[in-house]
């Protein structure tokens, strides 16, 4: 049991996120006083408020094992590990389990000091999930297991099983659900953070026969923190000018612009502006970081504020999320 009553932490965790900033010198200690050991380990992953500023890494970099250091992502506010899948961790992920239980705590707190949280990014493009047959109650158990194991913060899913969701089945839609269920029931909202990484053409209205992410936000929207949204990869011209980003899609995928998906009912500030750092992550869709930066302040003017998402460090790094952010919310 706790040492303390409900309404007295969940008091405690608005006082924490509001005197918590990112670059900040120092997180504001006096409000753990008197708590005990579990009360501040679920205020020290309690779920932020917009804006988010997500960056993930599956890359190897020489000299670094699990996440780099802080000044190399500093204007970040999450930084995924990418990625666990079905059979387990891999690449940043896998890097994560290599650490000791001592050198984890260290990285967390100097990432906690900088008021960065860390998670893991399942699946990607690797996993099919839903098109192998995987059980996702069981899958949802075995991945929760595993952040809660590694003391993460939380977790992205990022479903990418193309082929389930182009069927028009509802077979995809329904296996995202049952996971997204499961994982909130072992992931409680407030103490875990829980995102969706959605390719921005699956909130398509009328194209999708199982409902698409229109659907999977109309099940379970209200468990999902935010939508790491990729406007990327999804075709040589689309989403490259502001107004292809935030008004009017083409035609090609309809009503998928970011503010033509909240018209659709998705929450505004859920959703985040996913981008990739250079030319060379992505097949298409890139912008550059000053164009990106225009954008987000064209969309904060008519009242956005969810951030941005970037694949991947170290293409993107604090120098990137510096400018990105420069017109809108400066570091």
């Amino acid at each position: 049991m706790l040492s303390l009553s409900l309404t007295r932490l969940i008091a405690i965790s608005t006082l924490f996120l509001s005197s918590t900033r990112v670059n900040s010198v120092a997180v504001n200690t006096t409000i753990f006083d008197g708590l005990d050991e579990q009360a501040r380990d679920i205020l020290a992953r309690a779920t932020p408020a917009a804006p988010h500023w997500l960056i993930y890494s599956d890359q190897f970099v020489s000299g670094v094992t699990g996440p780099p250091a802080v000044a190399d992502v500093a204007g970040f506010n999450v930084f995924a590990l990418a990625f666990l899948l079905t059979e387990g961790a891999f690449d940043k992920a896998e890097e994560w389990t290599q650490l000791t239980a001592a050198e984890r705590a260290s990285v967390k707190a100097q990432y906690a000091a900088a008021g960065i949280q860390l998670i893991v990014s399942v699946f990607g493009s690797t996993d099919v999930p839903t098109s192998s047959g995987d059980d996702p109650i069981a899958t949802a158990n075995t991945m929760a297991a595993w952040v809660i194991e590694f003391d993460l913060d939380g977790i992205d899913v990022d479903y990418e099983d193309f082929n389930a969701f182009d069927a028009g089945t509802g077979a995809a839609e329904e296996w995202v659900i049952s996971f997204t269920t499961q994982l909130r029931t072992l992931l409680p909202q407030g103490t875990y953070i829980l995102t969706h990484a959605p390719v921005a053409p699956w909130f398509a209205p009328g194209i999708w026969g199982g409902g698409g992410y229109l659907r999977i936000n109309s099940a379970v929207g209200s468990m999902i923190d935010w939508y790491n949204v990729q406007f990327y990869n999804q075709g040589a011209t689309e989403y490259t000018t502001c107004a292809g980003l935030l008004t009017e899609s083409s035609s090609t995928w309809p009503e998928t612009a970011l503010f033509q998906i909240a018209a659709s009912g998705v929450p505004l500030d859920k959703l985040v502006i996913g981008k990739p750092g250079t030319s060379s992550e992505a097949s298409n869709g890139f912008m550059s970081a000053s164009t990106l930066a225009t954008c987000l302040q064209t969309a904060k003017a008519q009242g956005w504020d969810a951030g941005a998402m970037v694949w991947e460090y170290p293409g993107a790094n604090a120098a990137w999320i510096e400018t990105v952010r420069s017109l809108s919310f400066p570091v």
